[in-house]
């Protein structure tokens, strides 16, 4: 019989995916899953997650909440395609090293 490790990470893609989510979705990726290899996708997520929260704002909400629907859209579709291409505007910022 076969000894496995209890000790499972999702998958790169699947860590990207999640990470898209929402807040929760974020952090689950970032702790569980495979950080590494999906460090892109997990900084792209932190920042149109943080866009989302600034449009909270009253004024800014008008544009910073179509901003993070599109950015967020855009970024799922690449990380379902595995794909590391940055989102427009904010895709050049780094915040995780």
């Amino acid at each position: 019989m076969e000894n496995k490790s209890t000790n499972q990470t999702m998958s790169k893609k699947m860590t990207g995916i999640v990470a898209y989510f929402s807040y929760i979705g974020f952090i689950l990726a970032y702790l569980c899953g495979d950080r590494e290899g999906a460090k892109f996708h997990l900084n792209q997520a932190l920042i149109i997650h943080l866009i989302s929260l600034v449009g909270f704002l009253p004024y800014i909400r008008m544009v910073a909440m179509p901003l993070a629907t599109i950015l967020w859209f855009i970024g799922f579709i690449y990380a379902t395609r595995e794909e590391e291409t940055e989102v427009p505007v904010v895709g050049s910022i780094r915040l995780l090293k």
